[in-house]
Formats: structure tokens, sequence, C-alpha cells
């Protein structure tokens, strides 16, 4: 009995198939849970929010975003270079490209809401004059090349 090379390539193609939906998948939604807040501590102040929307995974500190109303500006100092960091597609609230482009056009404000929350990794909140605000973690100087 020979076997066909056929045979061998069609389960290639549907391992392949198989393992990138899987890989997919634990990317964008495996590891996410939704987390609550009623207040968003920034340099060890508490500030209530509203309308908070958030996620976060246990596997990786850079993987918390959030978006929420505040109605205080924060008395924090600045974060000297805010970069946020793109959230899965289906968490359709944080934009990061738009809210770079309002980080770099001046029209949000990102403050250093804990430095060195996690080894190498700095948690930054993002201001609107109108309240909006958003959150996340990011890579600070310790992991810069």
């Amino acid at each position: 009995m020979r076997m066909s090379g056929r045979w061998l390539a069609g389960g290639l193609v549907v391992f392949a198939a198989a393992f990138a939906v899987a890989l997919y998948y634990a990317q964008n939604y495996a590891f996410y849970d939704e987390i609550e807040a009623e207040a968003v501590e920034i340099a060890g102040t508490s500030y209530p929010v509203s309308e908070f929307r958030g996620i976060d995974a246990s596997t990786s500190p850079l993987k918390l975003r959030a978006c929420f109303r505040m109605a205080a500006e924060p008395d924090a100092p600045v974060a000297p270079a805010p970069v946020p960091l793109v959230a899965p597609g289906w968490f359709d609230c944080f934009d990061a490209e738009a809210l770079a482009r309002a980080l770099a056009a001046g029209e949000a404000t990102a403050y250093m809401a804990a430095a060195e929350e996690f080894d190498g990794a700095d948690r930054v909140v993002a201001r609107f004059a109108d309240g909006r605000a958003y959150m996340w973690r990011q890579l600070n100087e310790k992991f810069a090349e």
C-alpha cells in the first residue's frame, strides 16, 4: 500500500490552517479579561471615573487597555514619551493610532500614572479636555534599544 503525496500535502495544509486559527484566537481573544473600575490611580492619587471599559491579561503587563471618562484634570507628571499600544480589533473604544495623533497634536495630554508598575513597564493615562481618557502600559527606558 503506497501513500500518495497528495494526502500528505493535504494533511499539512489542514494542520497549518488549524494552527493559524488557534494562533489568531490566542493572540486576540484567549488571554484577555474584561476589567471594571470606579476610580483610576494616577501618581498615587485616586480619580473617580465613569463609563469605564477595560481589558487586561495576567500573561503580560502590556495587555492593559482602558477607555473611560474622567472629570478632574490629573495633578501628575506628564509622560515623557507616550506610545499607545494597539488593542485587539474587538476592543473598539481604544484607537491607538488616533490617540497617538491626538497626543502629537496636543489635543490630549498623557500623564505618568505609575512608573515601573511592572518590571520595565509604565502605566500611562491620556486625557482630552472634554474628559475622555485612555489608559495603557508601555515599555520604559529599561527596554529601550
